[in-house]
């Protein structure tokens, strides 16, 4: 059953993701004037900012593509020994998309058509999170804006000017990233349902028996047990590690605008009590009061916090299939005592 529903729900995903970036893109042009009068009013010249953006993207899209590499070479050796009496593409296409054809014809369009698609797919499934990334970035650059103001201040005795004017800018970067996450928090909570359940998949796979190559024909009607090579171990253990490794980047990263929002506050704690002022309370407030930070679908917060909670939910997940993965096993070993007790009675009623 995992099987079978494995691909139904990433191809499901990657469907609600593509309606998704259709409807931010609808609002895209009013948050682009959005942010043209919030770059107007406070300029910002990070030039790191591209950087980052470009060495992020350039290393997920070339892990994504060694592990596409991977499941290519598992599928293509696995496949050889599932399909062996068809040709070399035949049985590739058969045995990496057993959802198309166990119910269609074969037909190598047919098979170019899969493919192309399966591509399509695992590029909207990374861009999600690499979209997610770098609009974080944009949105703590534009907080950090605030605080490279504010941490030369700290402790010395400035006019209320200073802090009115401040906390207005900090008002527009906080009322930037309200807007940024109206527009993509359903693509944010998509980008974090995905993570989750895909690294459980693939946990899971590690305590299944995919690691030690059994069971990897899998055409719903029988399994074969027969080794196919080193080549899923590969795929499998590269495909966990980076799917952690995206899923941490991307909780952490996304989080860093939360603890941007934070920074203000010890500052403003620390000013001297003879220019303490309204415009300073009312900064503190703000601060305080206020929770400045991406979320999915308004249902959670992205915060330091929450990549806790995600690993709490996994490791439980785990444990939780890992008890039903041996019940069976279980099961088996106490029908074997019921039917050694069931004989041992037995022998000595007739003993007796």
């Amino acid at each position: 059953m995992r099987t079978k529903l494995t691909p139904i729900i990433f191809y499901g995903v990657t469907f609600i993701s593509m309606i998704a970036f259709i409807r931010a893109s609808r609002r895209w042009p009013e948050l682009i004037q959005h942010i043209s009068k919030s770059e107007e009013l406070d300029p910002s010249f990070d030039f790191k900012l591209k950087k980052k953006c470009n060495i992020t993207l350039l290393l997920v899209l070339v892990l994504a593509i060694l592990e596409h590499i991977f499941s290519i070479r598992s599928a293509y050796s696995a496949a050889q020994i599932c399909y062996p009496d068809t040709g070399f593409y035949e049985g590739f296409v058969r045995y990496l998309y057993p959802w198309v054809f166990d119910f269609l014809p074969y037909s190598a369009a047919l098979g170019m058509v899969t493919q192309f698609l399966n591509i399509q797919s695992h590029f909207i499934w990374n861009f999600t999170d690499l979209f997610v990334i770098c609009m974080s970035y944009y949105l703590t650059s534009r907080l950090d804006l605030v605080n490279k103001k504010l941490l030369p201040a700290q402790g010395k005795y400035l006019p209320e000017i200073f802090w009115r004017t401040t906390r207005e800018t900090y008002c527009r970067a906080t009322k930037l990233v309200r807007k940024v996450d109206e527009i993509i928090n359903g693509i944010l909570f998509i980008s974090f349902a995905n993570n989750l359940f895909f690294v459980c998949v693939q946990l899971f796979n590690t305590f299944d028996d995919s690691v030690d190559m059994v069971g990897l024909c899998y055409n719903y009607s029988e399994r074969r047990t027969k080794p196919v090579g080193s080549e899923p171990v590969i795929y499998l253990l590269f495909s966990l590690g980076f799917l952690i490794s995206r899923s941490i980047a991307v909780s952490l990263i996304a989080s860093q605008v939360n603890l941007a929002s934070t920074v203000p506050a010890p500052i403003l704690y620390d000013v001297p009590s003879a220019v303490y002022c309204v415009e300073v309370q009312r900064f503190l407030e703000q601060v305080n009061g206020d929770n400045v930070a991406l979320t999915g679908l308004q249902f959670f917060s992205v915060t330091r916090g929450l990549l806790l909670s995600v690993a709490g939910t996994i490791v439980t997940y785990e444990l939780v299939m890992v008890q039903f993965n041996q019940a069976p096993a279980s099961d088996s070993f106490t029908e074997k005592i019921v039917e050694n007790n069931i004989s041992t009675i037995e022998t000595f009623y007739n003993y007796s």
